[in-house]
């Protein structure tokens, strides 16, 4: 009963978070088919990766005929700060198996992580931290899988006038406006716009990926230059 108790406590808990994931994973499959990809595609895609703005991110450089390995690569940078939440997590996950903590990586997102780590730091709670974030996982995994098939059934009958390949640059924009409230933030974003413009030019499109090193070389010295 302890493992079903703290599963339904993740599915609870995240259940806020969903209602701004809804609209992204409708975006994701919408944006999907409106960049050539079918509708098995699009879902595989989602099932694969499943992460929104690097799968964004995947979309719109396959809309753009890049190759694989610049997608791959692309993805990758994006997603290395989960390269830093796995180091944070993991001294909590070492009792479990290696099928428990691969399932848990598997589902590990900004939300669920962080949602997972307040538990433990929570002295006045007491949960499974492995059923407690299956819970926030899985919720959050059903629904980003239905909203993006909707997304894409949606996007098959949208007509092409509409002009939804505007939806990911304006997507893009929306997820990054926010974070801009400190001066190293918005010098970075800058900068890497400059780049990823002069390097649009770059063969299989990697000017994406250059920009994005840029960023985050240019955010790890200006994070430790004002530390100091």
């Amino acid at each position: 009963m302890t493992a079903r108790r703290d599963f339904v406590a993740g599915v609870k808990t995240i259940g806020p978070a969903l209602l701004g994931i809804a609209p992204f994973g409708l975006i994701c499959g919408v944006s999907a088919v409106d960049v050539g990809l079918s509708p098995l595609q699009a879902v595989g895609l989602s099932v694969l990766v499943f992460a929104g703005t690097s799968q964004l991110a995947a979309i719109d450089l396959l809309g753009q005929h890049a190759t694989a390995p610049v997608v791959v690569l692309t993805v990758a940078v994006i997603n290395v700060r989960l390269v830093m939440y796995s180091a944070s997590i993991a001294p909590h996950l070492d009792e479990y198996s290696v099928r428990w903590r691969s399932l848990l990586t598997y589902l590990m997102t900004d939300h669920v992580y962080a949602l997972a780590m307040a538990a433990v730091e929570d002295s006045d709670r007491s949960v499974s931290l492995r059923w407690y974030a299956l819970g926030l996982g899985v919720a959050l995994w059903v629904v980003w899988q239905v909203t993006t098939v909707a997304g894409v059934v949606l996007g098959a009958t949208v007509p092409d006038r509409w002009g939804l390949e505007l939806v990911v640059p304006l997507t893009f924009v929306a997820i990054l406006v926010p974070h801009l409230k400190e001066g190293p933030h918005l010098a970075v974003a800058i900068l890497s716009g400059f780049v990823a413009i002069a390097g649009a030019g770059l063969p299989m499109n990697l000017g994406l990926v250059v920009a994005a090193l840029a960023g985050v070389l240019s955010g790890t010295v200006l994070e430790e230059v004002t530390a100091t």
